[in-house]
């Protein structure tokens, strides 16, 4: 289909899912969404963070982020590592490539005639790699403290899609992963200007919690190397608001360990009227998986609910900050 790139799974019970917490991705989507233009919704300030590292290099990411083409080679992402989710390895797999097989998978992809964007790094491969390698480094320790940060939550994520993969709930759990991703039933659809179809074929199908922003879209499906898919980190809005709110995201939070820490920051920030569209804003996560989070607080009286014109507002309940009080 035009504009989208589909994955077809056949029945959802019989695919091998896993999760890889692998921050390749999120170095790709912290580039995409602050210098490729795409949707990827980075928040300015780590946009600002992101341009400062890469200052003068940015040049060097052109061909990655051409308005025409989504491509990116295999060799440059994280799809070579992405079942051992270390950041190590995947650098050090990106200072070693050589230049053959860089050349190999453009030629793969577009054909003898390259396009014109990615034509200078055909003629010196060795010398963009060495530098790509570099600036990836220098990023990696900008946004090193982030991932380190967000712990707690890529852990949860873990889990949580882990227990729908081993109880065949999956089905339940695809809708909400990310509103740029559209699952009918049988088969996986995602933005792409090339708009490509796959076979899962057999192969394992890896999620990729991202820690950018509520847009962020990444994903390999070519054969025979895994298929994956980069989708927003629920919750990665509390990693962008301020340290003291950061310090209730830990292995200490009991809050979070009996609720889970999406629906602990839920009631922390409930403390006031809030409207849902607002709540969703903060967790950066759509209306609809807010307010199911809601619902289910609600339903064990911590939450309730009043619509104040067109908009529904949350608040905590009494029994809610009898919660807070007694787990913070």
């Amino acid at each position: 289909m035009q504009g989208y790139s589909q994955l077809r799974i056949g029945a959802l019970d019989d695919v091998n899912a896993t999760v890889s917490l692998h921050p390749g991705a999120t170095l790709l989507s912290l580039i995409a969404g602050t210098l490729g233009g795409r949707p990827h919704g980075v928040p300015r300030h780590w946009q600002r963070a992101v341009t400062a590292v890469i200052g003068d290099d940015a040049v060097i990411l052109r061909p990655l982020f051409d308005p025409h083409f989504s491509v990116i080679p295999d060799c440059l992402t994280a799809t070579s590592t992405i079942g051992e989710a270390d950041m190590g390895t995947y650098l050090a797999a990106l200072a070693e490539l050589d230049d053959f097989i860089l050349i190999r998978e453009l030629e793969a992809e577009f054909g003898p005639a390259l396009p014109r964007h990615w034509q200078p790094v055909a003629d010196r491969p060795g010398t963009w790699i060495r530098a790509y390698a570099r600036l990836m480094n220098r990023l990696w320790e900008e946004f090193r403290v982030v991932w380190k940060n967000a712990d707690a939550l890529l852990r949860q994520e873990q889990e949580r899609i882990g227990l729908a993969a081993v109880t065949r709930s999956l089905h339940t759990l695809l809708p909400g992963l990310s509103e740029r991703l559209a699952y009918d039933g049988g088969s996986i659809r995602l933005p792409d200007q090339q708009g490509r179809s796959f076979d899962l074929a057999g192969r394992r199908l890896t999620f990729v919690p991202v820690i950018s922003g509520q847009g962020a879209c990444l994903f390999s499906f070519d054969q025979p190397g895994p298929a994956w898919i980069g989708y927003p980190l629920p919750a990665v809005g509390l990693l962008w608001s301020s340290p003291s709110r950061q310090a209730v995201r830990n292995d200490t939070d009991k809050l979070g360990l009996a609720l889970g820490h999406t629906r602990a920051a839920i009631l922390r920030l409930a403390g006031a009227s809030i409207p849902i569209g607002q709540l969703a804003a903060l967790l950066n996560c759509s209306p609809s998986t807010a307010s199911y989070h809601c619902d289910q607080l609600q339903s064990a009286d911590l939450l309730s609910r009043q619509r104040h014109g067109r908009q529904v507002h949350i608040k905590i309940t009494p029994r809610g900050a009898e919660l807070l009080t007694l787990l913070t």
